[in-house]
């Protein structure tokens, strides 16, 4: 094996997965089309599990593309205080865990571990649904100790992923927040929220709701590949359109930023959005924390064994030599001539079109608790 394409300063269990993604490029198994990850990772915190280590001495082993499961639920929480320094949120709520999306970069993806799954294909296939999710917050909303600040529905994964079809888990946590006049920020790469533009409309008119709209590229064939089951560039850009048009104040999400794949795309994406009515925008740069690096790995070369090398170098250069970095202020951002150029694009194109000049907040004045304690059920 080409030491240069992997990580380094792997782990004995990090060599192992690492070796897993290569067997699988040399085995050349049929790509899972509709799928980001083509494989489960190992799950850190599971002692037995089956995984695929040596395909040549097994027979009846196959990663299908599975249908998606909905795993039905009651959660004990909803909403979760974000300590993170680099994010800009204080709270979280996500009414979905895992996402069929297929996002190949995502960082959610070693969270779903912790319900105990793999990051790889269990992340997309196996989909927890957390019915109560509309009930925890409205009891979480009635609680005197809450002091009013904006809520981001969908600080994990997408609240308007395909299981929001079904269950409209989103539409209902929204309803609970128009009721209590309770702000909340938006951040989906799916056209489906323009089926709740009505109530948007209505909370924008008081100043109760914010929505970014995640592209990382205008390119239908590296999205099709990349983030597998979002709705295209141009759909993106009609959500901006629409709901700016209904009063929405709405802003574009471009991450992660990949140099060697779509890094030189961010002028044209910013300039997209603001025609499209984005009045402000975000970004973050690529970094491969935990089972991510694996799958991304395994992912690039196979889409992409041309400029693989080249690619998976520049995210090194731009983290101390690492894919993986957890360092606060830096991890979201990356370090280096690379990292350096993208912020310098960022700045430069956001001026150019008139991005995040304005002085905008969401309203926390508003806020009330409708009812008594008995109007929880």
């Amino acid at each position: 094996m080409d030491n240069r394409s992997g990580p380094t300063g792997k782990s004995k269990l990090q060599q192992q997965q690492h070796n897993v993604s290569a067997n699988l490029q040399e085995e050349a198994v049929q790509y899972l089309t509709g799928r980001g990850a083509q494989f489960n990772t190992k799950n850190r915190f599971l002692k037995d599990e089956k995984v695929k280590e040596h395909p040549e001495g097994i027979d009846d082993w196959s990663e299908e593309n599975s249908p998606t499961q909905y795993l039905v639920q009651q959660s004990k929480t909803i909403v979760n205080k974000v300590t993170s320094e680099d994010v800009g949120m204080q709270y979280s709520m996500n009414p979905y865990a895992g996402c069929e999306h297929g996002c190949i970069y995502c960082y959610a993806r070693n969270v779903h571990e912790y319900w105990g799954y793999s990051a790889g294909l269990d992340f997309e296939q196996k989909i927890i649904i957390k019915k109560n999710a509309p009930q925890l917050l409205r009891k979480f909303l009635m609680h005197p100790k809450w002091e009013c600040t904006p809520i981001m529905l969908s600080g994990n994964t997408d609240c308007y992923q395909p299981a929001e079809q079904q269950y409209r888990l989103t539409r209902a946590l929204l309803e609970v927040c128009n009721e209590f006049n309770q702000p909340v920020g938006i951040l989906t790469k799916n056209s489906r929220i323009l089926k709740d533009k009505d109530l948007l409309q209505e909370m924008a008119k008081k100043q109760l709701v914010s929505a970014m709209v995640s592209i990382t590229s205008l390119d239908e064939d590296l999205r099709r590949v990349m983030e597998p089951r979002t709705t295209t560039a141009k759909q993106k850009l009609k959500v901006i359109n629409e709901l700016s048009n209904a009063g929405v104040r709405m802003g574009v999400m471009m991450g992660p930023m990949i140099p060697g794949l779509n890094e030189h795309e961010m002028q044209r994406i910013m300039k997209a959005a603001a025609d499209n009515g984005a009045t402000f925008t975000a970004y973050t740069f690529i970094r491969l924390n935990g089972a991510v690096q694996f799958l991304f790995h395994d992912w690039l070369y196979k889409n992409f064994p041309d400029r693989a090398d080249k690619v998976w170098h520049l995210i090194e250069q731009s983290h101390g030599g690492k894919v993986n970095d957890s360092r606060p202020g830096v991890r979201m951002r990356g370090e280096g001539n690379i990292a350096q150029m993208v912020a310098q694009q960022y700045k430069k194109y956001g001026k150019l079109y008139n991005m995040n000049v304005e002085e905008w907040r969401l309203n926390t004045s508003i806020f009330k608790r409708p009812g008594a304690q008995g109007s929880l059920f």
